[in-house]
């Protein structure tokens, strides 16, 4: 049985906050794409404690491997493709340790899952650095579909760097009733 076999979705816990924000403020677990320069110590934490990373808006939840413990997160939040027309733009951050085994995609793909079966939205999508094949090759395995590159969209390290988008739409993902 393969690592991603286990993966499950669950709120953010207590337990996860030390690693959570390890995950987002340690240079070396956000890695060659995920680094956007340094943020308010603690700002995750007093979001989690007012919150707990849901709202109406977007969220956050914990990936959980074997024995539930936290090997990263997924994250979600509104975004408008006309003036009427809400969808969700999702993410995903793994600890490094725990990256290229599976995790990501499968999270990824039961993220969707949840959000066509507990909201209302027609669409989800996602954007990844044209650079980072990996996350590409995930949410390809997800389901999601590529629409195109955004040029110049995201800034970097010193540098403006091409995006590609992808999207999901609902009729193309069976959700459990």
């Amino acid at each position: 049985m393969s690592p991603h076999d286990h993966v499950r979705l669950r709120p953010v816990a207590e337990k996860d906050l030390d690693l959570f924000e390890r995950l987002h403020e340690d240079r070396a677990e956000l890695g060659e794409h995920g680094f956007f320069g340094y943020r308010n110590p603690g700002h995750l934490r007093r979001q989690w404690a007012e919150h707990g990373f849901l709202s109406a808006q977007g969220g956050r939840l914990t990936i959980a491997g074997e024995d539930d413990r936290f090997v990263g997160e997924v994250q979600w939040h509104e975004v408008l493709q006309g003036p009427a027309s809400p969808c969700w733009n999702i993410g995903v951050s793994l600890l490094t340790a725990e990256r290229g085994k599976g995790y990501g995609k499968q999270a990824q793909r039961q993220l969707v899952e949840y959000l066509f079966a507990h909201t209302k939205v027609n669409r989800i999508e996602a954007s990844t650095e044209v650079a980072n094949v990996a996350e590409q090759r995930a949410l390809e395995w997800a389901g999601f579909t590529r629409e195109g590159v955004l040029r110049g969209a995201c800034f970097r390290a010193g540098a403006w760097r091409d995006m590609v988008m992808y999207s999901v739409l609902r009729a193309e993902v069976v959700t459990e009733k």
